[in-house]
Formats: C-alpha cells, sequence, structure tokens
C-alpha cells in the first residue's frame, strides 16, 4: 500500500437544509461540494473531487455522510463513500471522518484506497479538506 495526503478548497454548489421542529437546533442538510486536489501523488494531484453530502446535526454535534467522485481525466474515475461526525465549536463547522473507495475505472479499476479526512467551513460558500491514506491499484496488486 502508498501512503497518500492531499487537500483541497471545495465549493459548494448546491446547498438545502430544513429544520426539525422535534428539538432545539436539529436540522438535515443536503449538498454538493467540488473542488481540485492538491496532493504530492501524482495520482491524485488535480484530480476533480465532488461529493455529496447529507448531514443532522442537533445543537453543536452530529453525522455527515455521503459519496464522493474523484476525476483523474484520462486515467479514470474514482467513486467512494465517507461518513464522519461533526462539530460546531464557537460556529466553526468542522467535520472528521473516513472515507474508502468502491470502485474505479480506466486506471483505478480495482482500486483498494480507505483513509481520513478533515473538512471546515471556510465561508458560507466554501470548505477547506484535507485528507490522508492508503492505495494499492489493482495492477500492482496482481503483480505483488
Amino acid at each position: 500500500m502508498v501512503s497518500v495526503s492531499g487537500s483541497f478548497r471545495g465549493t459548494i454548489r448546491v446547498q438545502s437544509a430544513i429544520s426539525i421542529p422535534d428539538q432545539p437546533n436539529h436540522s438535515i442538510s443536503i449538498g454538493e461540494v467540488t473542488g481540485i486536489q492538491k496532493s504530492s501523488d501524482a495520482n491524485w494531484n488535480n484530480a476533480t473531487c465532488t461529493y455529496w453530502a447529507i448531514a443532522e446535526i442537533t445543537g453543536n454535534a452530529g453525522t455527515q455522510r455521503g459519496v464522493y467522485s474523484n476525476d483523474h481525466g484520462e486515467g479514470g474515475l474514482e467513486y467512494g463513500t465517507y461518513e464522519g461526525k461533526v462539530s460546531i465549536v464557537n460556529g466553526q463547522v468542522i467535520v472528521e471522518g473516513t472515507w474508502v473507495c468502491t470502485r474505479g475505472t480506466g486506471k483505478f479499476h480495482g482500486l483498494s484506497a480507505s483513509g481520513t479526512f478533515r473538512t471546515r467551513l471556510a465561508s458560507p460558500t466554501e470548505i477547506d479538506a484535507s485528507w490522508e491514506g492508503a492505495y494499492e491499484l489493482a495492477a500492482k496488486a496482481q503483480a505483488s
């Protein structure tokens, strides 16, 4: 397995939330975020990451889960799922959790990858994300 890490600043393209009246400060939201990956690993550098999130927050804590895709251009696509814990401290929204690749195309067909991530709301329309993990391309796994 190869260790990998990266970051991106994502733009919130779509977002909607509803308040649930069963208790104070309870809401459910959905959103779509996209940004360009930055990584020292050429397999991930400049890939376009898009993720779709569902969050449930009560007070200053909650959960977020969803799916993501990384578009590696001519190299192919990679898809996965993630889940994390939401915390709101002094008005700052932070999500920390885990991600796992579920499938890939092209060079990323048969990819095995997983790791951790951290996002923070940088503005009402942008998030800053950092991530790390490990991966193995199928061709490398077959050669071993």
